[in-house]
């Protein structure tokens, strides 16, 4: 986890973007530098107003001022991009492994796993708390629509593939609710495509998967 510094300083530069004017000038500087005047006319500011908004964002290190290369007498206020990276999710998960669980093993942990192995470099497994005897026909098909592989045929407990430093993703609420909360164990509240049982809610699901899946490999890293 992040420590209270870093968060402060993110934070901090999320409130002074909340200031629609402010997110303006980040948004206008995000194209080019621009005088402090070209500012005040684009956005209707008095010089004090101006001075004010440009502090703000001075102060979390949105921007810089510097004069002109031309006229000494010129400013320009340019962006400084690299504070809007720190804005993004930073790596906060770190595992040697991700195993999706779901009750059966037969549908979504599989599928799951199947998307993160396409994503990202982290091995990754599926498993059920209840498994059954066989991969859903239906899920084998969504995942050689989407050029996926599901790393094998059949199913697996829970209690055979889970190793201590695994990160766990459960894919469904009831083996969730069954194992209960755990630091690494990871929820993600997603409907069984099983008893509607047509290609058409498999591929919704393999989409809200995936979703999930691209979301968490950005910010997990091997350990």
């Amino acid at each position: 986890m992040e420590n209270d510094i870093t968060l402060r300083s993110r934070a901090a530069v999320h409130h002074a973007l909340a200031d629609p004017v402010r997110l303006g000038i980040v948004d206008l500087l995000a194209v080019g530098d621009r005088s402090p005047g070209e500012l005040a006319r684009r956005f209707d500011l008095t010089s004090n107003l101006l001075a004010h908004h440009l502090k703000v964002l001075r102060e979390v290190g949105l921007v810089t001022r510097s004069q002109s290369y031309a006229d000494g007498r010129r400013a320009y206020v340019r962006l400084l991009p690299a504070v809007l990276d720190g804005l993004r999710p930073t790596p906060s998960v770190t595992a040697p492994r991700v195993v999706f669980v779901c009750t059966r093993n037969a549908a979504r942990s599989p599928l799951a796993a199947a998307a993160w192995s396409a994503r990202s470099r982290i091995p990754a497994t599926s498993a059920g708390t209840h498994p059954g005897p066989r991969l859903n026909p239906r899920a084998v098909a969504a995942a050689h629509r989407h050029g996926l592989a599901l790393g094998r045929d059949g199913t697996a407990h829970v209690g055979d593939v889970i190793e201590p430093e695994d990160l766990v993703v459960a894919v469904c609420d009831k083996a969730y609710e069954e194992v209960g909360p755990s630091d690494r164990w990871v929820h993600w509240s997603v409907p069984d495509p099983g008893p509607v049982d047509t290609d058409e809610v498999f591929e919704v699901v393999l989409s809200l998967l995936t979703e999930r899946v691209d979301r968490l490999a950005t910010i997990a890293e091997a350990s």
